[in-house]
């Protein structure tokens, strides 16, 4: 069952259009990587799933973006609650400079929750779910920002995962990374999906081949080719994929 549709998206900031008509469903526990050459508009379209491009001025939206059947647009969408069902994560790891037991607090404690044993209880159900427990557990109380970079990614990652999201958008979570701990997100990723329906953009196509059950490949704000990921790598069907795939552009 498709859990986000786009249906018939164009963006605009000012006067620019950045993706233009733009239609693609998204099926529940699935991962679907979004390609393409740098300002192709893939980031843009990532962040329509939380609304995070209300915050750029002269923004504007034409088609629906559906979530559970839901147009998050709608005028009385509670976009607050949007952002707990659907988490970010950067391409830069922004830990806050708290502790990493505040770090993944952070949200629930937002919403009002106290309670020490929640609390204790979401911060190691996070970090394990993030990979990170075994690592920082004796360290809770230390500040974040004494991690490495691996290590921080995964914590906003758990940050991410603490309010119980049903959606994570991730956009390049691995490229600020060196090879060992990009390796240890891409596993993440795969671990991940049991529980989450996960957009990454990416521009590593290895990356993409080896973390997603779909590949998007989008240039100059259009949707170029979608489908299946080892079809798409193996067979794609148009020849400005065939021509990015093979390096001719990008």
């Amino acid at each position: 069952m498709a859990e986000l549709l786009a249906q018939h998206v164009s963006v605009y900031y000012g006067t620019n259009r950045v993706l233009e008509d733009v239609c693609l469903d998204i099926d529940e526990r699935t991962v679907t990587a979004l390609i393409g050459p740098s300002g192709c508009g893939k980031s843009t379209f990532l962040r329509l799933f939380n609304r995070m491009n209300d915050f750029i001025p002269d923004f504007r939206l034409e088609g629906e973006i559906l979530i559970h059947d839901a147009n998050i647009y709608a005028p009385d969408a509670d976009v607050e609650e949007l952002r707990k069902q659907v988490g970010m994560v950067f391409q830069q790891p922004n830990p806050f400079p708290k502790s990493v037991y505040d770090n993944v607090t952070y949200g629930l404690v937002l919403q009002g929750e106290r309670t020490k044993a929640v609390l204790d209880a979401a911060v190691e159900k996070a970090l394990r779910q993030a990979a990170l427990w075994d690592e920082v557990k004796d360290h809770l109380h230390k500040s974040a920002l004494a991690l490495s970079g691996g290590q921080q990614q995964r914590l906003c990652i758990a940050r991410a995962l603490a309010i119980a999201p049903h959606t994570l958008l991730m956009d390049e979570p691995a490229s600020a990374l060196d090879p060992i701990a990009t390796a240890k997100i891409e596993e993440l990723v795969q671990e991940l999906k049991k529980d989450y329906t996960i957009l990454i953009v990416t521009h590593n196509m290895q990356q993409a081949k080896r973390v997603s059950d779909k590949t998007a490949f989008f240039n100059f704000g259009r949707l170029i080719e979608y489908g299946d990921t080892p079809a798409f790598f193996e067979q794609p069907q148009q020849e400005q994929t065939r021509n990015y795939l093979n390096g001719h552009f990008g």
